[in-house]
């Protein structure tokens, strides 16, 4: 079920939960997180088929109107985003780490999904705008060659758009380092 993901960004925590509730009531959709994000923003992610999730996010942009910063439906998402955004993966190797800093929610999970359908590679997380100012990261890991060209799409997807801050690519990051990041 889990095909496409559908986001709206509110910029009214309260008007933000009203609209969740009416996309949730507005089409069969599996939430995947609802939260209040810095500064005094509001995000809902969902999932589902995608008229489903089109449907549901009509449902919260006509609820939340003037209070819509965003919107995103992504189709056929690649299966490494879930695990990522809900910080759930388990990595057996760290190799090397690709970094994406973007200004947007929806701009971080379109990169994300673009680098990791572009080459070999393990969607490590895709954190949110929490506790960040409203700035969102991706970690990606894999040989040098194949997240280099991760990084180079997910940048590439997002870069016209102008939410891209800034990328990196460590080739062997210190362990010590990658035990506090992850």
């Amino acid at each position: 079920m889990k095909k496409s993901i559908g986001l709206v960004e509110f910029r009214s925590i309260a008007k933000g939960i009203e609209a969740s509730d009416a996309m949730m009531k507005a089409a069969d959709v599996r939430l995947i997180q609802a939260l209040p994000l810095c500064p005094g923003k509001y995000v809902i992610l969902i999932a589902g088929e995608v008229g489903a999730v089109e449907n549901a996010v009509a449902a919260g942009i006509n609820v939340g109107k003037e209070q819509v910063i965003d919107k995103l439906i992504l189709p056929n998402v690649h299966s490494q985003v879930f695990p990522a955004l809900t910080g759930t993966v388990e990595i057996k190797e760290y190799k090397s780490l690709g970094i994406i800093e973007v200004f947007s929610v929806a701009a971080a999970i379109k990169a994300g999904d673009a680098a990791v359908k572009a080459s070999t590679v393990e969607l490590m997380e895709i954190r949110l705008a929490r506790g960040m100012g409203g700035k969102a990261f991706i970690f990606i890991n894999g040989d040098v060659s194949a997240v280099k060209t991760a990084v180079q799409k997910g940048v590439d997807e997002i870069k016209d758009e102008g939410w891209l801050l800034n990328y990196s690519v460590i080739p062997s990051p210190n362990k010590e380092l990658l035990a506090q990041l992850v």
